[in-house]
């Protein structure tokens, strides 16, 4: 059940306010309770339909469930009006004031993040007294490094057009570039293309990426007193992590705190700066509940995929029921993809797999859509796709199978083995290679195991090894010998006849002659 947000109906948009700035209207939202904060947007938004999407609602809710949250969209981008040009960095500290007065904010904390940054740094430097403090999040004081050759700044003009080309299109750069551990998702691909569409064209984020070029508030910095957090994401690919060490150096005593992630957009990967942020800005962290609880890798359930005797999926240690799957297909499609040991396997495989009798590509693709989306539901994700190709995530989901070859031990091996792989699917020509390998390895430890078990005078424990030996392959003479001799060397004749008898009618079976008891 999500919070009660002041200003949002359940479920809703907050409603949209406009701003008359100089030759303008600036559209933005006023929600939540608590101290006021005032974002200044990165790039290009759209501050109506970025609630549409899951992440970024929870991110806003959690805003708004500590603080008085404003924010709005840059002039020539999402609700604002787009007729005027895009406007410098300067205009922009008029806008952000337009706004604020047009709230009613005298005074506030100011959160910009990514392209935000240098506009929040320059209105507090030009309003001071109008400033409580910085949040910058992602960001950087200088956004084209000094000293670049001509060939380096063409490179980069060229990789703006370039962006600017597919911006809005199934080829935008934006999602494995600014949130790529979603970039695969199917949903979120669908909803970025077309919030890129809403919230810039072409010709105004051409503009905004120029423009860009330029900003460069690096003299500013020590000039500035007011409390300021600064953080960022190691893994960060737009901006290095190292930039925002650098901002927060030239701060005066600004705090630095770095987080785990390769996301440059805020609501993609795990959201625990926001605990960092409610803590800037409140001086505690309330408890939210599990409703509030920020998704990523520290809250993500434990999935785990058994294979090895039977198939069944574990999500914090409690099995999947098979209703849950949706379709057998789904099951099947997660088992290749687990057989696949983390490769990619290609669309057109699974298309032959999935429905082998259906040919009309423009059909297959929407149904291993459907399919997929079956099994990152009960992976909680867990699946890396392309237009090309899906593995599974080795990364977030564990599997019996990978286990079992990482074991350093014939010990530990003889244990992690519980059977066969995907025993029920033998007739599978693509579970033969895993199954095979994996066989061969157990075999060969529980053959080193049995041995040095008899050889140290523990009957029962070569004993058992012999057994399971057997179980994999009746007809294995080796592991009926070690039966043999482990039950005779414990002193149990009889049980050893009997053995020895089993023995003689498997073998008879393929014509293989085996040695008398006695000479045994």
């Amino acid at each position: 059940m999500a919070p009660n947000i002041a200003g949002v109906e359940d479920g809703g948009v907050p409603p949209t306010h406009f701003a008359q700035a100089r030759g303008a209207r600036i559209a933005y939202q006023d929600f939540g309770d608590g101290p006021t904060v005032v974002a200044v947007p990165p790039l290009a938004q759209n501050i109506e339909m970025a609630w549409e999407l899951p992440e970024v609602r929870f991110m806003m809710e959690r805003f708004g469930s500590f603080a008085r949250w404003v924010q709005f969209d840059k002039r020539g981008t999402g609700a604002s009006d787009r007729r005027s040009q895009v406007p410098g960095l300067d205009e922009r500290v008029e806008d952000l004031r337009a706004v604020m007065d047009d709230a009613g904010i005298e005074r506030a904390l100011l959160y910009g993040a990514s392209e935000g940054g240098p506009m929040c740094v320059l209105f507090a430097l030009t309003y001071p007294e109008r400033v409580d403090g910085l949040i910058l999040h992602g960001t950087t004081a200088l956004f084209q490094p000094p000293g670049l050759s001509d060939s380096e700044i063409e490179e980069r003009n060229r990789r703006d057009q370039y962006m600017a080309d597919v911006w809005g299109t199934p080829e935008s750069i934006v999602g494995p570039l600014f949130s790529p551990s979603m970039a695969d998702d199917p949903d979120y691909r669908k909803w970025l293309e077309r919030y890129e569409r809403l919230s810039a064209d072409r010709a105004s984020l051409l503009d905004l990426l120029g423009m860009l070029r330029s900003f460069d508030v690096r003299e500013a910095l020590p000039d500035l007193d007011v409390p300021t957090l600064v953080m960022h994401r190691s893994g960060d690919q737009v901006i290095p992590v190292k930039y925002g060490q650098e901002l927060a150096n030239q701060i005066k005593g600004a705090q630095f705190i770095e987080h785990e992630g390769i996301d440059h957009f805020g609501f993609a990967g795990d959201m625990g700066w926001l605990y960092d942020l409610e803590r800037f800005v409140t001086g505690t962290v309330a408890d939210h509940g599990d409703h509030q609880r920020p998704p990523g890798r520290s809250t993500k359930p434990t999935v785990r995929i058994n294979t090895l005797g039977r198939f069944a999926v574990e999500v914090d240690g409690e099995e999947v029921p098979t209703s849950s799957w949706g379709s057998r297909l789904s099951r099947q499609l997660c088992k290749r993809l687990v057989a696949a040991r983390g490769w990619p396997v290609t669309r057109e495989e699974l298309f032959d797999l999935l429905w082998p009798e259906e040919h009309d590509i423009s059909k297959l693709g929407p149904r291993l859509s459907v399919q997929l989306s079956a099994v990152r539901r009960v992976l909680n994700g867990g699946v890396i796709a392309d237009r090309q190709t899906v593995a599974l995530n080795l990364d977030e989901v564990s599997t019996d199978l990978e286990d079992f070859f990482a074991t350093d031990t014939d010990e530990a091996a003889v244990a992690a083995y519980t059977g066969d792989f995907l025993i029920e699917d033998v007739a599978e020509d693509w579970t033969a290679g895993a199954r095979d390998e994996a066989r061969s390895s157990f075999i060969r430890s529980a053959r080193h195991v049995g041995t040095r078990s008899l050889e140290g005078g523990d009957f029962e424990q070569a004993g058992a090894m012999a057994r399971r030996l057997i179980g994999v392959d009746r007809y294995d003479e080796d592991a009926h010998r070690l039966l043999v001799t482990s039950l005779v060397g414990s002193g149990e004749t009889a049980e050893a006849r009997r053995a020895h008898e089993a023995w003689v009618q498997a073998l008879a079976e393929i014509d293989v002659t085996v040695p008398p008891f006695e000479q045994i």
